[in-house]
């Protein structure tokens, strides 16, 4: 066989896999980003959902979790295609996934708070959660986000740019490329432990509040279980982000020890169930475990077909 023949051959092979691995990593994600676009006009769509505390910090968590799905797929395609990006743009969609990625922890915390005073505060609910308070709440999430992106653009100026015979990268656009000097990985590590080991303590200490207050004769039990269930949640929540942030890591490691074929089956399956379908969790809980939210998510997932919605408007 000609070399010409072989090479065609190996090309066709590679092309082969470019679309499998795109196909594999879109459909699933396409699934996802329709169903996070349902809940985000479900919960516009009715006034008992705009003026709830409760389903404003939902919207917030769901607007950062498909804007995260949506710059992931992006670049997880660009790097399946091979497509080489400047360090000018690569930065700018690493920095927007990063800032869109602490989002959602933070608003977690909040919301595990939120939970929090409805059961053991109850009657001080409507004066501590109030629509102006969520706002400001919001407001402090995105604050401190922008924030850490601040800090790593500066990180980042401290890089001998103007060495680069070129600003073309010369490999994929990908989180660990722009970890240019060791400050910036140290920054990363330390912010990423500081922020996980935060949120996780505080909706611990959420937890135990609500099983304490829900042994007390005056709690509503009902209420109590609930919000006891949906801090577990929040917690899982919580663990399947912080596994996201190690994927890279995860892939590095593997490669070292499989080969190709099986590399791709493991990247493709912890891309998907790592990255994809925690964006896609929060929708799916409150989407099914709400009893307010659940039959206008479903009408309209649905389309409108066969189901009638519950809530008045």
């Amino acid at each position: 066989m000609s070399r010409t023949a072989q090479a065609n051959i190996t090309t066709g092979w590679m092309f082969l896999e470019r679309v499998m691995m795109g196909t594999v990593t879109s459909v699933p994600c396409c699934i996802f980003f329709f169903i996070n676009v349902t809940m985000l006009f479900t919960l516009r769509s009715k006034a008992v959902f705009r003026e709830s505390s409760r389903y404003i910090l939902l919207y917030n968590l769901l607007v950062a979790d498909t804007m995260q799905m949506a710059l992931s797929q992006l670049m997880y395609l660009l790097a399946v295609c091979r497509t080489r990006l400047s360090y000018p743009v690569c930065g700018l969609l690493i920095m927007l996934a990063n800032f869109t990625n602490e989002i959602s922890p933070l608003t977690l915390v909040v919301m595990s708070l939120e939970r929090y005073v409805a059961v053991c505060q109850p009657l001080r609910h409507a004066t501590i959660i109030t629509i102006t308070n969520t706002a400001l709440a919001i407001i402090v999430v995105w604050a401190i986000s922008s924030l850490n992106v601040l800090v790593r653009v500066l990180l980042l100026l401290d890089f001998p740019f103007e060495n680069l015979d070129t600003l073309q990268m010369k490999d994929f656009c990908g989180t660990l490329v722009l970890f240019l000097g060791p400050m910036s990985d140290d920054y990363d590590k330390a912010y990423t432990c500081f922020v996980f080991v935060s949120a996780t303590v505080v909706i611990t200490c959420t937890y135990i509040g609500v099983m304490v207050a829900a042994r007390s004769a005056s709690t509503d039990k009902a209420s109590a279980r609930k919000a006891r269930n949906t801090l577990l949640l929040h917690l899982v929540q919580l663990g399947l982000s912080l596994l996201s942030t190690i994927h890279n890591s995860v892939i590095g490691a593997i490669s070292k020890i499989v080969t190709r074929p099986i590399l791709l089956i493991i990247l493709n399956t912890l891309y998907v169930f790592l990255i994809m379908l925690p964006r896609c969790l929060s929708s799916l809980i409150y989407g099914l475990r709400d009893k307010t939210i659940r039959p206008v998510f479903l009408y309209h997932l649905c389309c409108g077909l066969r189901l009638k919605a519950e809530v008045s408007p």
